[in-house]
């Protein structure tokens, strides 16, 4: 690949319809844009971790995963920009997409120059780079957790965890080395209708008994007496 090719932005385009994804394929070509297609959000997942994307151009309408919980999963390590292109065109559709870490919205049939226009912008907003520039691979002292896998080791040894203990595990990851407020953390991961703190100890502590060695002396998960928690770092 000659070294012009190489600094074209990378596209990725998630959808389920193949003259669409050709039609893309063939515009974004001529426009500039280097891309790889998934016709299925598994798929999505999969090329996304394997070379992340500069921007992701993607549809709702997906034959296996919903495009909504694509754009969370994505959202979960993925900093590149996001932009929906759908025939869903409801309001509710759209304010969930942008909730949920969207950046744009077009909805299907939709003008080139105008997509043009929004990935411009969309990349003009995002840093140089800024698509890998969230560490997928958090790893310390037996302890491995891969964000684009969505996968927890400890020695090796796969550790299975519930999607809240996930969701938990993963705010802490994208704060390693801060001290997170319990009110933080309830909010993070339960939302506006949080638990109380007790909950919050009590999903710690399960947390602790599946990754720490010593679950009563951690070592990765670490309290900060009155305040919240913090995930070690170096």
């Amino acid at each position: 690949m000659s070294t012009a090719k190489a600094t074209q932005p990378l596209v990725l385009i998630v959808e389920d319809e193949t003259p669409m994804r050709k039609f893309l394929r063939a515009f974004l070509s001529g426009a500039g844009y280097r891309s790889i297609e998934a016709s299925s959000g598994e798929e999505a997942l999969k090329f996304a971790v394997y070379e992340p994307p500069d921007l992701v151009i993607l549809d709702l309408g997906l034959p296996d995963v919903d495009g909504q919980e694509v754009l969370v999963r994505l959202r979960e390590w993925l900093a590149a920009p996001i932009i929906i292109l759908s025939v869903r065109n409801q309001d509710v559709q759209k304010i969930s997409a942008l909730d949920r870490g969207a950046n744009d919205y077009l909805t299907k049939p939709f003008s080139t120059g105008e997509l043009l226009a929004r990935m411009r912008a969309a990349l003009r907003h995002s840093s140089p780079g800024f698509a890998a520039s969230e560490p997928m691979i958090y790893e310390r002292d037996g302890l491995k957790i891969d964000l684009g896998a969505r996968r927890v080791f400890v020695r090796d040894a796969e550790v299975r965890l519930t999607p809240l203990e996930y969701k938990l595990m993963l705010t802490m990851v994208h704060n390693a080395g801060k001290v997170l407020t319990h009110q933080f953390l309830l909010e993070s991961v339960w939302g506006a209708n949080a638990p109380s703190r007790q909950h919050l100890r009590v999903f710690m502590a399960g947390l602790r008994r599946k990754v720490e060695a010593d679950p009563a002396q951690p070592k990765f998960l670490l309290t900060e007496q009155g305040v919240g928690y913090r995930l070690a770092s170096d």
